[in-house]
């Protein structure tokens, strides 16, 4: 039991670590637990993401939430850790607006892993659509047993990083000084994800790399173009049809990095030599809409991580697993 509950923690820190939550500790049965921060996707993203969300108004509940509209989707996940049902998540990427797009995200762990690392967040990126999608803001928002860590990042029009803002019981939201090699020509990981995935509708592969600055880190986030497969649905996914497989890498470029793999990276590491590095599928659900993540897959030394689509709404399509 101690293994597999240190591999649902070890699992949640690899998608919480790229907000940057502080560092907590818990004792449970005798196990001593750190969870601490990791990059993706989302996705992975990045993804993604793990989500349960929240439309414009963060202040809304899933319950309130009002009927898609035009050029929005909106998705749900499950994520599962060696076959325990470890957390819940929602992504809506909103594209109604022109030449502006809006994505939240909403993710809290669940069920055991609930109980041992009670944990929720909301993350959220909003900017400016073109050939390549530019961010003004992104934002994430980590709660951990009431603690709340609030971070900030603004961007210009011509992709000139503004300012950075971290809020927690230290820092009171006032705009930090950061070394400009850590943060210009940056974006964000959403802003990223969701350029890979409109380029997958449109036709290219899955090939893509952009630089992020996480508040402490910058890092490159590679996706490699892996083939074309066909899905089937499960009792675990709703999708059914052809996807694109694409791997989702963190390369390390400057700031605070350990010199030995942590968090994220220890995840990935342990994943390549298992012959598998994270793995997400995309699929595009509706027509003249950006593909989706259907399918993630992280390997680690102490078992298989999967994110599976449960919900999916956008244009005519609605999806939803069947009980």
């Amino acid at each position: 039991m101690p293994k597999i509950l240190n591999w649902l923690v070890i699992t949640f820190r690899a998608f919480i670590s790229q907000y940057g939550l502080r560092c907590f500790v818990s004792h449970v049965r005798g196990v001593h637990f750190v969870p601490r921060a990791y990059p993706i996707l989302t996705a992975v993203c990045s993804v993604l993401i793990l989500i349960t969300l929240v439309t414009p108004s963060l202040a809304q509940s899933p319950d309130e939430v009002p009927a898609v509209k035009p050029n929005q989707q909106r998705m749900q996940y499950d994520v599962y850790a060696g076959g325990i049902h470890a957390l819940q998540a929602k992504l809506d990427m909103d594209l109604s607006e022109k030449d502006r797009f809006d994505i939240h995200l909403w993710a809290k762990t669940y069920g055991l892993l609930g109980k041992l690392a009670p944990w929720h967040g909301t993350f959220e990126s909003h900017g400016w659509q073109g050939k390549t999608n530019k961010p003004q803001l992104h934002k994430s928002t980590a709660v951990w047993r009431g603690e709340e860590d609030i971070k900030e990042y603004k961007y210009a029009k011509d992709g000139k990083f503004l300012e950075y803002r971290l809020t927690d019981d230290e820092n009171d939201g006032s705009p930090r000084e950061v070394d400009d090699k850590l943060t210009q020509n940056t974006s964000d990981v959403l802003t990223a994800t969701l350029n890979t995935m409109q380029a997958i509708a449109g036709g290219s592969k899955c090939e893509g790399e952009t630089e992020i600055f996480d508040g402490k880190r910058r890092y490159k986030l590679i996706f490699k173009h892996k083939g074309e497969v066909t899905l089937e649905a499960s009792r675990y996914n709703v999708y059914a049809g052809p996807a694109v497989e694409c791997s989702a890498e963190v390369e390390p470029m400057a700031g605070k990095w350990h010199d030995k793999p942590r968090g994220w990276l220890s995840i990935q590491e342990q994943g390549r030599e298992l012959g598998k590095i994270p793995t997400v599928w995309f699929a595009q659900i509706t027509e003249g809409q950006p593909a989706v993540p259907v399918k993630v897959l992280v390997k680690t030394s102490y078992g298989t991580l999967f994110m599976h689509i449960t919900d999916y709404e956008g244009g005519e399509k609605k999806l939803t697993l069947k009980d």
